[in-house]
C-alpha cells in the first residue's frame, strides 16, 4: 500500500514517448478515452501524425500535441522537455513508453550499438523525469511510469546492451518510488513480457552477428510476441489507476518473474529451454498460416 488515493486521469496531461504505434498508441487511446488531454513524442513523424489525427477524430473535446523527438539525440531530449515545461507548468502523468532493442552477445556489440540503447532507454526517461519532476510535483496526485521489461528482471544471453538497460530504468524508478512519495507522486515500474509490437521488426542486429543468424534470431524474437498492446495498455492504465508500484504484464513475464526468485542461480537454463520451444511452435504456426 502506498497510501496514495487513486490516480484521477480525467482533466489532466499525459506525456507518453512512443506513441505512435504498440503500447504507446493505445495507452494514447486509452488515456484520451479516460478524459485527460495528451502529449505525445515518438521519432516516426507519419506514424505520430496518423495517431494525433485518429485521436483528434475521436475525441475532439481533447487537447492533442505530437512532438517528433529522436530519443537517442540528448540536445533534442532536453529541448523537448523543456518546451513542454514551459507550456504544462503542472503534468498528471509522464509515461516513458519509448524503447529499442538490440540483440546479440556483449562481444558481437560494438560500444556505439550499446550505447544507442542505453540513451535511448535509460538516459532519455532519466532527462524527461529530471526536467518534468517539477510539473509533476506541482500537481497533487501526479504519477509517473517507467516502462522496463521482463529483460529488466532476468538477463538472458544475447541481451546485454537491452538488459543493462532495462535493469537501470528498474532501478532508477525504484529509488524514486520511494522519495516522491513524501511529494505526493506514484511510481510504477512496468515489466512487460512478449506484447505484440513492432519492436521485433524495428530491433537492430549487433554488427558482430553472423549474417545466417540474423533472419533466425529475429523469427524467433517475433513469435514469442503474443499479448495484445491493447490489454497491456489497459493493465497499466489500471496499475496507475491504483498507484501499483510493480506490474508484470502477459504470462511471459510473471511466471519468468517467480521462477528468477525461486531458482536464482539455475532459473536461465530452464527459462532457455522454454523460451526455445515456445519460439520454435509459434514460429511454426506462422509458417502454416503463411
Amino acid at each position: 500500500m502506498t497510501g496514495l488515493t487513486p490516480y484521477r486521469f480525467a482533466g489532466r496531461t499525459a506525456v507518453v514517448t512512443g506513441a505512435a504505434g504498440g503500447i504507446g498508441e493505445q495507452l494514447a487511446h486509452g488515456l484520451a478515452a479516460r478524459g485527460s488531454d495528451l502529449v505525445l513524442a515518438d521519432r516516426d513523424a507519419l506514424r505520430l501524425d496518423e495517431v494525433a489525427e485518429s485521436l483528434r477524430a475521436a475525441y475532439p473535446g481533447r487537447a492533442i500535441e505530437a512532438a517528433v523527438v529522436d530519443l537517442a539525440d540528448r540536445d533534442a531530449v532536453i529541448a523537448f522537455a523543456q518546451g513542454v515545461r514551459g507550456r504544462h507548468p503542472r503534468l498528471g502523468l509522464l509515461i516513458n513508453n519509448a524503447g529499442v532493442a538490440l540483440g546479440g552477445r556483449f562481444d558481437q556489440v560494438t560500444v556505439e550499438e550499446f550505447e544507442w540503447v542505453m540513451a535511448v532507454n535509460f538516459t532519455a526517461p532519466m532527462l524527461l523525469m529530471h526536467h518534468l519532476l517539477p510539473s509533476l510535483t506541482a500537481e497533487p496526485g501526479s504519477h509517473l511510469v517507467n516502462i522496463s521489461s521482463l529483460y529488466g528482471l532476468i538477463a538472458p544471453p544475447g541481451q546485454s546492451a537491452y538488459s543493462a538497460s532495462k535493469f537501470a530504468i528498474r532501478g532508477l524508478s525504484e529509488v524514486l518510488r520511494g522519495e516522491l512519495l513524501e511529494n505526493g507522486v506514484g511510481v510504477t515500474t512496468v515489466h512487460p513480457g512478449g506484447v505484440r509490437t513492432r519492436i521485433a521488426e524495428s530491433a537492430r542486429i549487433a554488427g558482430g552477428i553472423p549474417a545466417d543468424e540474423v533472419e533466425e534470431h529475429q523469427r524467433m524474437f517475433a513469435a514469442l510476441l503474443t499479448y495484445p498492446p491493447e490489454r497491456a495498455a489497459a493493465d497499466i492504465l489500471d496499475g496507475v489507476r491504483h498507484r501499483r508500484g510493480r506490474l508484470l504484464i502477459a504470462p511471459t513475464a510473471k511466471l519468468p518473474d517467480l521462477l528468477a526468485r525461486l531458482l536464482p542461480e539455475s532459473h536461465m537454463r530452464l527459462l532457455a529451454k522454454l523460451t526455445e520451444t515456445i519460439a520454435r511452435r509459434g514460429a511454426a504456426k506462422v509458417e502454416v498460416n503463411k
